[in-house]
């Protein structure tokens, strides 16, 4: 009975923490509303602006620091703690690069924001930039976005316009002026040093670290590195206050986060949560449920197709957010999260993976070069159910050598679905083999 209580007690706890549409950052994340300047300024961007760059840069930093903002692009390092790495008046040209090349399979959140709501991008470019010191920023953005690309070079353009960045941005002493640059799409420019590489024109492979770009960036100059969604939502916690933004989430975890669901769900979707939200509650709520019911859950992907898989037990209590994952062995990344149910061979699922980081490997390492390729084959094997027990403790050992071992975390990317299916699913891999070998006598 006691415990009964406590569970009706921990479920109306979470429906009080449940987000309220006020505390949304992306009040037009699926574009409902005018996208551009117009609407912009309806839902509150570019209010106070001015007031926020006359502030001290040091100022704005640990605000940012103290409102406990983790990068949302996957690592989820401290946003402030990574701005006060840049150096100060050091007489060079700063940079400040958003990385908007979204390659990360299931993930698509940046995408929605460049679309539908551009402006608080950027307007968090111009106030980053403030803080960091750099007067030209850059927005890599991933080339198949050809639509996105379009809407934020008009709402640049209307910001050149009406004085908000450029000259004196927003009537300030500010000077700063933004750029879009167009990808070619791979993978691997996700990674920030191969990132740097091809916006220099250069073959984009990851530089070895250090130096690093806080240090030697850009053109040889002091560079900061964020993900689109990091820089999107600084404004409002500049206007709105750092303890708001704290209030919202879990301890360490704190504010909204952009979650992109897709797979076996009955309505795929990209919606806006507070950090910590339970993954279950995050499936029922927003996509209506697993296809099939929950009891037709195989697995769920918590944070791209490179984070380990969670198998049902676990996607019943865990909450999304960068600890609880990371102690249940996987990660929330990017939080697109990729669900399977039963009706699926998990097993097909990771070999689909695992071709696609044989083709986006840069070759440069030679772990990930051989690697990528060799753990494919096997999973292909696998598949058909070819693969012996002590063949499947091979391809484990193999994943684990190639973890951490590259110069990037592609390699890292690869290995770790594989971790996860044979972490999870291992005694299924081993039936699938028997039964193959039952056929054949």
């Amino acid at each position: 009975m006691v415990n009964q209580i406590k569970l009706v007690l921990r479920k109306e706890e979470e429906v009080q923490r449940m987000l309220n549409t006020k505390d949304k950052i992306f009040q037009n994340l699926h574009g409902f509303e005018e996208p551009f300047l117009e609407g912009a300024l309806k839902r509150g961007s570019w209010s106070n602006t001015k007031e926020i760059l006359s502030k001290n840069q040091n100022d704005v930093i640990e605000m940012v620091k103290s409102s406990q903002l983790r990068g949302r692009g996957g690592a989820g390092f401290s946003t402030g703690l990574k701005w006060s790495f840049m150096p100060k008046d050091t007489g060079k040209q700063h940079y400040l690069v958003v990385n908007a090349d979204e390659s990360e399979p299931g993930t698509c959140k940046d995408r929605e924001i460049i679309r539908n709501d551009p402006h608080t991008l950027i307007e968090g470019c111009l106030i980053a930039s403030y803080a960091i010191q750099a007067t030209k920023c850059y927005i890599y953005i991933r080339g198949e976005y050809h639509f996105e690309y379009i809407q934020l070079e008009k709402a640049i353009a209307e910001a050149y316009e009406k004085g908000l960045i450029g000259k004196k941005a927003c009537g300030s002493n500010f000077d700063f002026d933004l750029y879009v640059h167009r990808g070619a799409g791979a993978y691997i420019c996700g990674e920030e040093t191969a990132l740097l590489e091809s916006l220099e024109g250069k073959k984009g492979q990851p530089r070895l670290k250090p130096p690093f770009p806080a240090g030697v960036g850009l053109y040889g100059m002091p560079t900061t590195i964020n993900n689109v969604e990091s820089i999107a939502v600084v404004p409002t916690i500049l206007r709105r206050g750092s303890d708001w933004f704290k209030k919202i989430g879990t301890e360490n975890n704190t504010g909204t986060k952009v979650f992109c669901i897709s797979g076996n769900v009955n309505k795929p979707c990209t919606i806006e949560e507070e950090m910590g939200i339970p993954l279950q509650e995050l499936i029922e709520k927003h996509c209506e449920g697993v296809d099939g019911g929950w009891d037709n859950l195989k697995a769920i992907i918590p944070g791209g197709s490179s984070t380990p898989m969670l198998p049902k037990n676990v996607c019943e209590t865990v909450r999304m957010n960068f600890d609880d994952l990371k102690a249940y062995g996987s990660g929330l990344g990017t939080a697109g999260v990729i669900v399977v149910n039963k009706n699926n061979d998990i097993s097909e699922v990771i070999e689909r993976f695992s071709h696609f980081y044989k083709h986006e490997s840069c070759g440069q390492c030679t772990p990930c070069r051989e690697g990528t390729g060799w753990m494919y084959r096997m999973m292909q094997k696998l598949v058909r159910g070819e693969i012996s027990p002590e063949q499947i403790e091979l391809l484990e050992n193999v994943t684990k050598q190639i973890e951490g071992h590259t110069i990037c975390a592609l390699g890292d990317a690869a290995a770790w679905p594989i971790q996860g299916l044979i972490k999870n699913f291992k005694s299924e891999l081993i039936e699938k083999y028997n039964k193959r070998n039952l056929k054949a006598s």
